[in-house]
C-alpha cells in the first residue's frame, strides 16, 4: 500500500471508532435513566418526583398570603387571618361542608317528596267535591231539525196585497186636500195632457140621415178612403170588421182615438178601403182620413184635433237604399286582408 492508500483509510477508522464510543454512552444514559426512574416509582408509589425548581415555587406559593398578611400589619391595616379549611378526622384531606351547605342540601333532597305530598293531597281535595256534588244526568243527544221547518207558510191569494195597505185607514178629508194640492203643484205639462185626454165638449155634427163625411189619409205608401155616416160606433175595412183586419190591440186603440176624443164613438159609423202599406202603416192611414172627415163635418174641431196631432201627416218613412251598402245605412264587413 502506499502512503495516500494509508491516509485515506486512517479517517474512515477513526470515524468507526467515534460511532462505537457514541453507541456505548448512550447506552449507559439510558440504563441510568430507567434505574433512576424506577427508584423514583418505588418511593412515590408511582408518582413523579418534582425537580428542585418545582419545589421552590410551590414554596414561595404557600408563604405568599403569610407575607402578605405580615406586610398589612406592618401597614395598620385591620385584617383578619382566614379559617383554614376544616378537614374531617380521617377524611384524607377533604373539606367539611358548612351549616348554610348543609341546608340547602337538605332542602333540594326534600323538594321532589314535598311536590309528591302536594299532588296527592289536591287529588284527594277533588275527589272529595266530586262526591260531594250529585251526578246530574246527561240530557240525551237530539237530532238537529231542519232551519225554518217551525215556519207556517204563507200563501198570499192573488190581487190581495201580502203588506194589508189596502186594509188601513183613509181619511177622506186627507185625500181630498192632497188631491186638491197636487193639483196646484202639477206643472203645465202634465195639466195639458189631462186636457188632451177629456172629449172635445163643443163638437156639433150633423147626423142627418143621409149625412156623409168623406176623406183621404195617408201613412208611408198606404193609402186609406174614409166616409163617416151616423150609425152604432161599427168600423167596415175593406168589407172586414176592425178587429178582423188588425188583430193587434195597439193599432185598433189609435183607430178609435178621433172619435173618442170627440165623444162620437157610438154614434157614428166608419167605411174605409185601404191599400198599400203594411198593417201599421194603414192603421196610420185610417186614423189620418177619420181625423180628416171630422174636420169635414165641423171645421170648428181643427184648433183641438190639431193640438193633439190628428190632423198632421207622419212624414216618416223607410230610407232609400244607397249603392255600395247592404241597407240605407247598413255597410258590408270591412276586411283589412
Amino acid at each position: 500500500m502506499t502512503a495516500d492508500e494509508d491516509k485515506r483509510d486512517a479517517p474512515e477508522d477513526g470515524r468507526e471508532d467515534r460511532s462505537e464510543a457514541d453507541g456505548s454512552e448512550r447506552d449507559q444514559a439510558a440504563e441510568q435513566s430507567g434505574e433512576a426512574q424506577g427508584e423514583q416509582r418505588a418511593a412515590g408509589e408511582g408518582h413523579a418526583v418534582p425537580g428542585e425548581d418545582a419545589a421552590e415555587i410551590a414554596a414561595v406559593a404557600e408563604d405568599a398570603p403569610l407575607e402578605a398578611l405580615q406586610e398589612a400589619e406592618e401597614a395598620g391595616v385591620e385584617t383578619t387571618a382566614p379559617e383554614p379549611p376544616t378537614v374531617a378526622p380521617g377524611g384524607e384531606g377533604h373539606a367539611v361542608p358548612t351549616e348554610e351547605a348543609m341546608e340547602i342540601a337538605a332542602v333540594t333532597e326534600d323538594a321532589p317528596l314535598e311536590a309528591l305530598e302536594e299532588a296527592e293531597d289536591r287529588a284527594a281535595e277533588q275527589a272529595a267535591a266530586s262526591e260531594e256534588e250529585p251526578e246530574e244526568d246527561a240530557a240525551p243527544r237530539v237530532k238537529p231539525s231542519v232551519p225554518g221547518a217551525d215556519l207556517e207558510v204563507d200563501i198570499v191569494p192573488e190581487g190581495v196585497d201580502p203588506l194589508g195597505r189596502g186594509e188601513s185607514y183613509e181619511d177622506p178629508y186627507a185625500i181630498e186636500g192632497e188631491t186638491d194640492q197636487a193639483e196646484e203643484n202639477a206643472g203645465p205639462e202634465q195639466q195639458e195632457e189631462e186636457t188632451l185626454t177629456e172629449p172635445i165638449s163643443t163638437a156639433a155634427i150633423d147626423l142627418g140621415s143621409g149625412a156623409r163625411y168623406r176623406a183621404t189619409g195617408k201613412r208611408k205608401t198606404a193609402i186609406a178612403r174614409v166616409t163617416l155616416r151616423p150609425g152604432t160606433g161599427t168600423y167596415l175595412v175593406n168589407g172586414r170588421a176592425l178587429e178582423d183586419h188588425f188583430p193587434r190591440l195597439t193599432l185598433q186603440r189609435n183607430i178609435r182615438q178621433p172619435l173618442e176624443t170627440v165623444g162620437y164613438q157610438e154614434r157614428m159609423d166608419v167605411v174605409a178601403r185601404l191599400h198599400g202599406g203594411g198593417i201599421s202603416a194603414q192603421a196610420g192611414a185610417l186614423r189620418h182620413g177619420v181625423s180628416r172627415a171630422l174636420l169635414e163635418a165641423d171645421p170648428n174641431l181643427r184648433g183641438e184635433l190639431k193640438r193633439r196631432g190628428f190632423l198632421t201627416r207622419d212624414p216618416r218613412v223607410k230610407e232609400r237604399k244607397k249603392a255600395g251598402l247592404k241597407k240605407a245605412r247598413k255597410r258590408p264587413q270591412f276586411s283589412k286582408r
